[in-house]
């Protein structure tokens, strides 16, 4: 009989590895959309994208289905997400319009 305390550790360790690599990939995403804020902020479009977040919850929920995740977790999971690059997009844009960047401060 296999000892149980050695597959806990096993499966364990697999769980630690998934963990390591979802902050490493959650990193990765929000180095990303801060790029989407920077663009946005000096491109003077909005924080928020409706119509985008609209594809990506038909798309995640797509995959979600796809992998056996559940539904309500993903949705979930992805507005937090939003809400948090929500927040970051209106942040950089704050910073951005007190930076001789922004073209309203250079009109002379």
């Amino acid at each position: 009989m296999p000892d149980p305390t050695r597959q806990l550790t096993a499966l364990r360790q697999r769980i630690d590895n998934i963990d390591a690599a979802l902050i490493y990939m959650l990193a990765e995403r929000f180095r990303c959309t801060a790029d989407v804020g920077a663009l946005k902020a000096s491109s003077h479009l909005p924080a928020c994208d409706p119509a985008r977040e609209k594809e990506q919850l038909t798309r995640l929920h797509a995959l979600a289905q796809d992998a056996g995740l559940d539904i309500d977790f993903t949705k979930k999971f992805f507005a937090f997400l939003v809400g948090e690059v929500i927040a970051n997009h209106k942040a950089i844009a704050a910073q951005f319009q007190d930076t001789p960047q922004n073209p309203v401060l250079n009109k002379e």
